[in-house]
């Protein structure tokens, strides 16, 4: 099989002889950018740098899926929000929220064909001709309440939840509007998976009825609305309550971090939706050694995830030997 016939049947739960080891959180790391001769920040603001970078999990350490782009701000500066870029090992962030709860936000014009998101399109469209059937093409795309969040201040927006729900429901409302055409564009772009976080959502932040009211409605109608490509949600934090929310959203596969328990979560999503992760990005894949990376990657395999992968986005300094372990682990 293909890297992408095998990436494609794990998110659709088929019986493979072993599973996928992949990235679709945060993928490039520092080894990753000397080997490929590519670096942040330019890479963020760059289709060509962005698709050499995005396939250097493949290229240079043997993961089986290209994934870009590299920062959760793109829709947040389609906006108009400002985004400090950052440097070489460390991703954007938006600097500052544009609105205040009174306000009536507005979809920007024309905003595919402007800035970052006009280059993750291009990114996209020059993997899938490079890769075409043979390497999976991830896309990584903000879930709609924490664009909502960049567009008025994370803790404004929590604050909101309490003294003016409605405008929590306006905000994301106009982030998800975006973000359903910025989907749609991915799709026809190439992109065989769109990979949403939606770390705002997380249970640090809400509970059970909170997700099914300001997070899971929204995200629903972003995948009811995609066109056929697989459909992946990552969710920070310890998921384990929110698990069937998450697939009621109609997510093919949950992409979850390593405070979930790989077996509990095997057994509490029981084959209704394929599980990506658990490997701790901060221990082992930062701060372990190759030994701890290959324990991890072990414990996940055995307990039935269907793609073996960091459970979040990876840290540029990240080493590649704690890496290449894990492809070793899952691979042979």
């Amino acid at each position: 099989m293909t890297p992408k016939e095998r990436f494609i049947a794990a998110l659709k739960r088929e019986k493979l002889d072993r599973p996928i080891v992949g990235c679709v959180t945060q993928s490039a790391t520092v080894d990753q950018m000397e080997a490929v001769g590519v670096s942040w920040p330019e890479a963020h603001s760059d289709a060509q740098k962005m698709a050499t970078l995005g396939a250097a999990i493949h290229e240079v350490l043997g993961f089986e899926n290209a994934r870009i782009p590299f920062c959760l701000t793109v829709e947040a500066e389609a906006f108009g929000c400002t985004v400090d870029m950052g440097k070489e090992d460390r991703t954007p962030m938006v600097k500052v929220g544009i609105y205040e709860a009174e306000d009536t936000p507005v979809l920007p014009e024309n905003f595919l064909e402007k800035g970052r998101m006009k280059e993750v399109i291009e990114a996209t469209k020059l993997l899938k001709k490079k890769y075409g059937d043979n390497l999976p093409v991830v896309v990584g795309t903000t879930g709609p309440l924490t664009i909502a969040g960049h567009l008025v201040g994370t803790e404004n927006l929590l604050l909101m939840m309490i003294t003016d729900p409605e405008a929590v429901h306006k905000f994301i409302k106009i982030a998800s509007e975006l973000e359903t055409q910025y989907v749609h564009a991915l799709a026809e772009a190439g992109a065989d998976a769109i990979a949403m976080s939606d770390p705002s959502a997380s249970t640090d932040m809400l509970s059970g009825e909170m997700f099914d009211e300001f997070a899971r409605p929204y995200i629903q109608k972003i995948f009811n609305d995609t066109p056929d490509v697989c459909k992946i949600l990552h969710i920070c934090g310890d998921t384990t309550i929110l698990l069937d929310h998450m697939i009621d959203t109609g997510a093919d596969a949950l992409s979850i971090e390593e405070k979930v328990n790989p077996a509990e979560a095997v057994k509490l999503v029981d084959g209704r939706a394929a599980l990506i992760g658990n490997i701790g990005v901060v221990h082992p894949l930062l701060q372990g050694t190759p030994e701890d990376c290959v324990q991890h990657a072990t414990a996940v395999r055995d307990a039935g995830f269907n793609v073996v992968a960091p459970g979040c986005g990876l840290a540029a300094r990240v080493s590649k030997e704690n890496l290449e372990a894990v492809v070793k682990t899952i691979k042979g």
